[in-house]
Order: structure tokens, then sequence, then C-alpha cells
């Protein structure tokens, strides 16, 4: 079968496309999956680079988020049919490992994962549209709804709203009945968050975005009628040097939602604003099962959209990959092999 292969860690030379990588077979408990999608993830990136403290087993085809079609069934399977329209969960939940790193993945035109980690596609919802889910919309849901709780009425800021993740907070959070303040990178993308449906947006490469949040709902304070100023909430999987500067756009006992460190894991802290504003920094790691349910039934009722830039042959992989990267992207990019 053709795939998209990575022998070892470096840059975007390492991902090769091989004609005749050997095809999966199943064993008892696996499934065939004929891919129809695999979005790529930021996560992506740091599999191809190499993570420290992590060992994959090479060679290694990436892709954690996999849509398509029931191909094989292992002798034991008996809940699903060959042609059943199926998501992949990424995460392995009974025996361990995740697809697209320790197990491969959807940039192939097949893959094997375990029966329990598949997902049924509702009528109406395409393989695109579910591969572009798990990690992504998996980890927004599961941060603003599951663990975030985001209500009616409150002030949402979401940096990075532009990826994949951020794209789905923002609609999470308007779902919710939140105002919500976007972030971007270029006059480009913060207009298409305002389509989305962001209340106001900030251009962070031409405004300092702390001091544009004090514009649009004042500086926080611990005295008077201050003290409602600023912040419910603020999103930032970006770390980095945004981390402190998220801190200073909070009220009193805002939440600091976090689910990732694109731009940096260890920033400089200070612990001030935590305690002299008794903010509430809630981490948020994945998704469940559950999430991945709900927003499929969320995109087929059409109460959220998903969106994707651009859709590419497998051989298109390293490009998309490129975009990422680079952060020229605006929602998801898909690879249809």
């Amino acid at each position: 079968m053709k795939a998209m292969v990575v022998r070892e860690h470096g840059g975007l030379e390492q991902l090769k496309l091989e004609p005749d990588f050997p095809e999966p077979r199943p064993g008892e408990g696996d499934v065939i999956v004929r891919v129809r999608a695999s979005s790529l993830n930021y996560h992506d990136v740091f599999t191809r680079r190499g993570m420290p403290g992590i060992k994959l087993q090479m060679p290694l085809i990436m892709g954690l988020d996999v849509a398509g079609e029931v191909l094989e069934l292992g002798a034991d399977v008996t809940d699903w049919r060959v042609g059943d329209r199926v998501l992949v969960d990424p995460i392995n939940r009974i025996e361990g490992g995740l697809v697209g790193e320790t197990i491969h993945g959807g940039l192939a035109e097949r893959c094997r994962v375990r029966a329990h980690q598949l997902v049924r596609i509702p009528d109406g919802v395409s393989f695109e549209q579910a591969a572009a889910l798990p990690v992504a919309y998996g980890t927004a849901r599961r941060m603003m709804i599951t663990n975030g709780r985001v209500t009616a009425g409150e002030k949402i800021l979401i940096l990075g709203a532009s990826g994949g993740v951020g794209v789905c907070c923002l609609q999470l959070a308007k779902i919710a009945g939140a105002t919500v303040v976007a972030c971007a990178g270029s006059e480009e993308k913060a207009a298409r968050l305002k389509e989305l449906g962001a209340d106001h947006v900030i251009n962070y490469t031409s405004n300092d975005f702390v001091k544009s949040a004090y514009d649009l709902y004042g500086k926080p304070s611990r005295r008077g009628a201050d003290a409602d100023k600023g912040f419910d909430v603020v999103v930032n999987y970006t770390g980095g040097d945004t981390w402190v500067p998220s801190m200073k756009c909070l009220r009193v006992g805002g939440r600091l939602l976090t689910c990732g460190a694109t731009a940096g894991f260890a920033p400089t802290e200070d612990i001030r604003f935590i305690w002299t504003f008794e903010l509430k920094i809630q981490g948020s790691n994945g998704w469940a099962r559950a999430d991945i349910e709900a927003l499929l039934q969320l995109v087929q009722s059409g109460a959220l959209k998903v969106v994707i830039q651009k859709t590419f042959p497998l051989e298109g992989a390293g490009e998309a990959l490129r975009a990422i990267e680079d952060r020229q992207v605006f929602g998801k990019m898909v690879v249809t092999p």
C-alpha cells in the first residue's frame, strides 16, 4: 500500500512517500480501516522531530485522526460490518498506545486499529469532517466544556484562536452563550474569526493583546466596581511569552485554561497574579470518547462547523505539515489518501 513514512526523526525531508509499504493484517480484536481522511495536528510535528523522553519505534506512519470505511475484520469482531463508516478514537484506552505515534496512523491507504476504538460516523457527516474532530476539537471540548465549564454570560479571551483547537473553542463558547474575544496573527485570520462568531478580534502582531483586552473590558482590580473588570476565562495553549500576560487579563477568581504549550512549556512565571487575583489554573489533557460522540452530534445538527482550510492527496502530506509548522493554517489540514 502507499504510505507516508518516517524512518528517523528530523525535518520534513524525513517524511517520504513509499508505494509498497507492507499492508496491515487483522489479528484478534482488530479492524482494518480503508482510510478516507486523516487530519494533521501540531502533535505530528513533534512526532516527526522527536520528543524528549519518548522513544518511538521506526518506521512510523503518522496521522492521529483517521476516518474511513471498515475494510476487514478480525475473526472475533462481531459489532462491525465491512463498509461501516467509522471514526477512530486515536487513544487505545484498554491496552494503551496512540494511533499515529506508537501505532501506525492515517497517512496511508489502510490502518489497523482495535475494534473498541471505532466510533460510528452519523449520516450527514463527511469523512473529512469526522477526521478533523478527535485531537483538535475533542481537546477543545474537554478543555472548554468538560473541565472548563464555560457558561452563558462569561467573557472569554482565546489566544491562538485560528488553529484547529482555537476555532472549536470559539464555537463552543458561543454555543454556551459566552462573549468571545479571539486573538490571531493576521488581519485575514482576524476577519475569518469574526465571520465564525467572535464578538471582538485582536491582531496580536500589530497590537499588544493585553492593552487591547483592557480597552475592551478594563484592567482587573480587586477594588470596588473595578473588581468586575477583566475576563472570566483566558484560553492559552501556546505558553511561552504569552503565559504571564494572559493572567493579567483575568478578573478576580478568573480561570486560565490550558491544554498544551506549542510556544514553550517552561515560561517565566509570576505567581503574584495567581494569589492576588485568586486565579484558577485549569489543565486539560486530551479528550474522552464522550467528547468525540458529542462533537459528531453537534456537527450532524449543524450547530458546529468543522473548519477545513485545505485537503491534500497523500503525497501532499508534507506540504500540509509544513503549513502547520509555519503556523499558516486557519482550522484544519486534511489528507485524503
